[in-house]
């Protein structure tokens, strides 16, 4: 059955009100499959809603993954509204089908999801100017604060041992040593590179086993593109992409942005003298981060912080590289060595990270107090 469809399949067991106008495939997430569906309502004009399908070879328990996202959006309403914020616009709302349910099934057996489209605000691939970067630090840091209290323990892990550097290192090892590709040979460089970094992959693991670093409710995919920012005010405004919120560590958090956000050229990019991790950026950032948790990480975790930047980094280029050895099956690619040069950029910041280590800590030092 063609996509079309299926759509039309799905769009039967929602409520929607109005005259089908519009779907068209949406955004650019290498994860799930995800279309805008616009409604003509009578006196209303016209009725944007998002349409996912879900990945479920990745996420193989969709269920819990809604139930998660519901629960930690119904928590995020509730403290919004405290506050006297606007809950439509600052936190994905969850549109329940016919029977009452958070997601809904096609006849092909695939998982789907549906949200009230959030207007006036945009996503950014890349970041464009600072206030951006600072507005994302802030909001990403206000998603911990908002979520201090909820029992993360409460969570499903929606991919158990997501950010567990420690076994991300085991199934590399073990996709080295299985090759079925046959691609390790052409990739000694990179394989050699984690392997002499195995303490990267154990230091948080070892922190948060101490108890050193608690366990929080944590997004894990911090990426920029997952956040929207309001485009009349500027300011960040919602997070985006709740399916890896699960318990996890604040630092991780704050890490995978900078990655992503710090770096001076695309994850992408094939010429690495065009990668760095930009300084200015990392504080421009961890000043928003450490801002928006409003006082509520521990100080172990604030110090912390340079080393889950690093760790991050090195984690999903671990995971970039590991794929490709495996046949690319996780990420989506858009031509054979593409999870190879994502990995090459991250370890690239990774070296780079290396080289300017005490001046990453200086910067969070001074928005410590």
């Amino acid at each position: 059955m063609n996509n079309d469809k299926l759509l039309n399949e799905v769009i039967e067991q929602f409520d929607f009100a109005g005259a089908l106008v519009q779907m068209r495939p949406y955004g650019s997430g290498h994860i799930n499959d995800t279309y805008l569906i616009e409604f003509k309502i009578k006196h209303m004009g016209v009725v944007p809603i998002i349409l996912q399908r879900m990945n479920t070879s990745i996420f193989k328990n969709p269920e819990q993954l809604m139930e998660n996202i519901l629960n930690v959006t119904t928590f995020l309403r509730e403290k919004i509204i405290q506050y006297g914020g606007n809950p439509e616009r600052e936190t994905l709302t969850v549109i329940l089908n016919k029977n009452g349910k958070p997601y809904c099934q096609d006849s092909e057996g695939n998982y789907w999801r549906g949200y009230h489209f959030i207007v006036g605000a945009t996503s950014y691939d890349e970041v464009k100017t600072d206030e951006d970067f600072y507005q994302s630090g802030l909001a990403f840091g206000r998603f911990q604060s908002l979520l201090s209290d909820f029992p993360a323990e409460s969570l499903y892990e929606t991919i158990p041992d997501f950010h567990n550097t420690k076994a991300r290192l085991e199934v590399f090892k073990k996709a080295v040593k299985e090759d079925v590709m046959g691609r390790a040979k052409d990739v000694q460089e990179e394989i050699q590179f984690v392997l002499h970094r195995e303490d990267v992959a154990n230091i948080l693991t070892d922190m948060q086993e101490s108890k050193e670093l608690p366990l929080r409710v944590t997004h894990n995919d911090t990426k920029l593109n997952n956040i929207l920012i309001d485009d009349k005010t500027h300011q960040g405004l919602c997070i985006i992409d709740l399916d890896t919120v699960m318990p996890g560590l604040a630092v991780n958090d704050f890490g995978d942005s900078i990655r992503f956000g710090a770096s001076t050229g695309a994850e992408d990019e094939k010429d690495l003298s065009k990668i760095s991790c930009d300084m200015h950026l990392f504080e421009v950032y961890t000043k928003g981060f450490i801002e928006g948790c409003q006082g509520q990480l521990s100080l172990a975790e604030i110090k912390a912080l340079p080393i889950g930047a690093k760790v991050m980094t090195f984690e999903c280029g671990m995971r970039f590289l590991t794929d490709y050895l495996q046949g690319d099956t996780y990420f989506k690619t858009q031509y054979p060595t593409h999870n190879l040069d994502r990995c090459r950029t991250q370890f690239k910041l990774v070296a780079d990270m290396e080289e300017k280590w005490d001046e990453m800590n200086r910067i969070v030092a001074k928005y410590m107090s």
